[in-house]
């Protein structure tokens, strides 16, 4: 009997954890990926711009609707308020349409994730300022019971607010830092009425609000969940999860045009490695894989976090070396060749032919024209004996041999 019950035990916890797996396998993440669900300070350039995008082109939306909605609620108050101050709340309402006519215009503008920020702030603004003014305007009232309805109604705002932050791709650092007004906004509000802060009678009110808060941080890490894994697929190569040819040409024109701007360095690294077709041919495409994965990690375990990777095509890799200056660029260079770049299927050490060029040093007019300079310059590198880097001046750091 103790046997059956230790194996009835052991099959109920396999349903469990079975059951577990089946509920939670849709959202299941990394640590890394819960970090960057948190705090948006590690976010790719590529998620970066995307959330930009989609925040930007959903406050115009929303502000397009508001802009016609909240001017045409003038009706109630003239129903509800007497002169002068239906008109007060009318010029109101027209002032905040104006406002969100404004965020909804598609202005010509690069769409950054701080102008993205700034737009969303200011959307979220309107709501509680408008309630806080309406409370000045409705203050000296005696209003009919509908009327202390709409102003019920009005102290609402913060909560819409809140809820509104379920429509965007945000971490939860920045939920609550856009959410943090619409409390304050409340509770001013309150002493505005007259009203003395009380945990038993405001208490349920703001509890509302943490949950409505609770509820739009979950679905906006949500969305930014499924927005990252998206934009991740469409611009990581699979096999060697650097990034793809089509996002590399995207970051090195923004960072290209950034170093432009600001006046400082830009390296470009272009790897080639060495006799891969002879991996192929000998060992098969599978060996060949492997070396590629295997070049691709060594790459990224020794550049730096602010430097990009990106798999150019077949077995050629661009680094890209922001803020960096050519000498420095040779001393990543010298690091990662000291590291390795792994083995052959026969054991040989794994080389490559590296060209580099840097905007600055090579006068450089746009991005295009420096890959060009430093794919140029690797194929020098291997036309000249292989494992060796050719730098902007034709200066030139050979290392050992190349396997024959």
């Amino acid at each position: 009997m103790s046997g059956e019950s230790e194996v009835d035990g052991g099959n109920n916890g396999n349903v469990k954890r079975s059951f577990a797996q089946h509920i939670f396998a849709p959202i299941k993440i990394t640590w890394d990926q819960f970090v960057d669900l948190v705090i948006p300070f590690y976010h790719s350039q590529h998620i970066r711009r995307h959330a930009a995008s989609v925040t930007i082109s959903r406050v115009q939306l929303m502000s397009a609707i508001f802009g016609i909605l909240v001017p045409m609620l003038s009706i109630i108050d003239w129903f509800v308020f007497p002169w002068p101050q239906w008109a007060m709340m009318t010029a109101l309402r027209v002032a905040s349409g104006a406002i969100f006519f404004l965020l909804a215009w598609p202005w010509e503008t690069e769409k950054t994730r701080f102008q993205a920020d700034a737009m969303l702030m200011a959307m979220l603004l309107v709501p509680p300022v408008f309630y806080l003014l309406s409370i000045r305007i409705v203050e000296p009232l005696q209003l009919t019971e509908f009327g202390q309805l709409v102003a019920k109604l009005y102290s609402l705002m913060p909560n819409i607010v809140l809820a509104g932050l379920a429509m965007f791709p945000l971490t939860a650092f920045e939920v609550v830092i856009f959410a943090a007004p619409a409390f304050i906004f409340a509770v001013v509000g309150l002493f505005m009425e007259g009203q003395v802060l009380s945990l038993q009678v405001h208490g349920p009110a703001l509890w509302l609000m943490v949950l409505v808060m609770g509820v739009a941080m979950f679905s906006g890490m949500s969305q930014l969940h499924y927005m990252s894994a998206l934009v991740n697929k469409a611009m990581i190569d699979p096999l060697t999860q650097a990034y793809t040819r089509r996002s590399g040409n995207e970051t090195i024109e923004l960072l290209f045009r950034l170093s432009a701007l600001q006046n400082t360095p830009l390296s470009v690294a272009f790897f080639d490695l060495d006799k891969f077709k002879s991996i192929n041919d000998t060992y098969g495409h599978e060996e060949g894989d492997k070396a590629l994965r295997t070049l691709s990690d060594k790459l990224k375990a020794g550049l730096r976090k602010g430097d990009v990777l990106v798999r150019w095509g077949g077995e050629e890799f661009i680094a890209i070396l922001n803020n960096t200056d050519a000498p420095g660029a040779r001393v990543v260079i010298e690091r990662l060749r000291e590291a390795g770049f792994g083995l052959r299927p026969d054991g040989a050490p794994l080389t490559a032919s590296i060209g580099l060029a840097e905007r600055i040093e090579d006068q450089m007019p746009d991005w295009a024209h420096l890959v060009e300079k430093a794919d140029s310059r690797m194929y020098q590198a291997k036309k000249s004996g292989r494992d060796r880097a050719i730098f902007p001046g034709d200066v030139v750091l050979a290392f050992s041999q190349a396997p024959a």
